[in-house]
């Protein structure tokens, strides 16, 4: 791997790997500017590389940084693949795009949401219509809001905590977290109140790049839920797609087909299919006229509870504290752990079957005809 998972590279050096990979493989780029800085007082910005012929019908596309700590993951197997592919030439009429840290302050900052408290996850939802409802929720908002990290008021959450955990299975409390909430803006898995930054820009993204394209398969890059070590392989809609089908043939019994909704089933995947707003679907609205498949690659890291722990403590961090001083490096810290484990066959495990997975589709966009309606 020529861009290996570095200890907490920080954005300046993620971003300098990209730009380096991509201009080494003769990619096009163009840079999408953030409004704010990084903890460093650094730039920020979402970078797009293009490479292949301009007019190419069929693209594979990968996305990373969606929740913007697991943008770590997804940024070193961006920078390498492009190393690599820089190396050979594309089969005949196929191009890549690769949108480079999509949460570009998420990611500086280390935390899956991005500036505004928003789970880009939840956000890709119609704010004309009426929003989703997650009354279930309104139980539990306290236990995410409280001042102390360790005092009194914490206790008291961890008392509500265990007595949610008494009530009903953990599988079904973290269907209700994760489900996602449009109304606590100082609350867990926010979907926000209008499209944000992430949002317009990837939309924007897909319409300049993508519209002209008959096939396409597209790949949003996430570390966190599943089996430690596991890259599932996912795709993740509201429906069955017409492309879907080709998805299915192509990766057979690799692939797990969730049908989200907010009566779906409790998956055992660990992701949530009860929520809105994923980035999968916005894709499919968007390119209503390209053959795509929207796939998601999710890497496997710890267990619910110390994953619903470093959360907690990272949401306080942000309400209360201060993320620079020892405590809130320590907790960032953890955080990263959770959503980039330092373990050196974890990491060695992710980018081969991300590369895996990424060559068989370079491999078959060629032989993917699109699906006349």
């Amino acid at each position: 791997m020529k861009y290996g998972f570095a200890h907490r590279p920080g954005f300046d050096r993620l971003r300098a790997q990209f730009l380096e990979a991509a201009a080494a493989a003769g990619a096009t780029l163009t840079s999408c500017a953030h409004p704010l800085k990084g903890p460093g007082g650094e730039a920020l910005a979402t970078d797009v590389a293009w490479l292949g012929a301009p007019d190419a019908q069929r693209v594979l596309v990968s996305i990373s940084g969606t929740h913007g700590v697991e943008g770590y993951y997804g940024s070193a197997c961006q920078s390498s693949w492009l190393y690599e592919l820089g190396a050979r030439s594309l089969p005949e009429g196929v191009a890549l795009l690769m949108v480079h840290l999509i949460n570009p302050w998420g990611t500086a900052w280390s935390r899956r949401v991005n500036e505004d408290n928003v789970d880009l996850n939840r956000n890709y939802v119609d704010f004309n219509a009426p929003l989703p409802v997650n009354a279930r929720y309104e139980a539990i908002h306290e236990i995410y809001t409280c001042r102390d990290i360790d005092g009194p008021e914490r206790q008291r959450a961890d008392r509500l905590l265990a007595a949610q955990f008494e009530s009903i299975r953990a599988a079904e409390y973290q269907a209700i977290v994760g489900a996602g909430q449009y109304v606590h803006a100082d609350g867990v898995y926010f979907g926000g109140t209008e499209a944000t930054w992430s949002n317009r820009t990837l939309r924007a993204i897909a319409e300049r790049f993508l519209q002209p394209a008959q096939v396409a398969i597209a790949f949003d890059l996430h570390t966190g839920a599943g089996a430690f070590g596991h890259p599932m392989l996912m795709a993740i809609a509201q429906r069955r797609y017409p492309a879907l089908a080709d998805a299915e043939a192509l990766y057979g019994p690799w692939l797990y087909t969730l049908v989200t909704g907010s009566n779906a089933a409790i998956s055992d995947t660990g992701v949530v299919a009860r929520a809105a707003g994923y980035t999968s679907q916005a894709l499919l609205d968007t390119l209503s006229s390209t053959h795509l498949m929207q796939l998601v690659i999710e890497c496997g890291t710890y267990p619910d509870a110390p994953m619903h722990k470093a959360l907690r403590d990272d949401h306080w961090l942000h309400l209360y504290g201060d993320p620079l001083d020892a405590t809130g490096r320590a907790i960032t810290q953890a955080l990263f752990e959770s959503f980039m484990p330092a373990d050196d066959d974890w990491r060695a495990v992710v980018w081969q079957r991300t590369r895996q997975i990424w060559e068989r589709a370079l491999t078959a966009l060629p032989g993917i005809e699109k699906i006349n309606s």
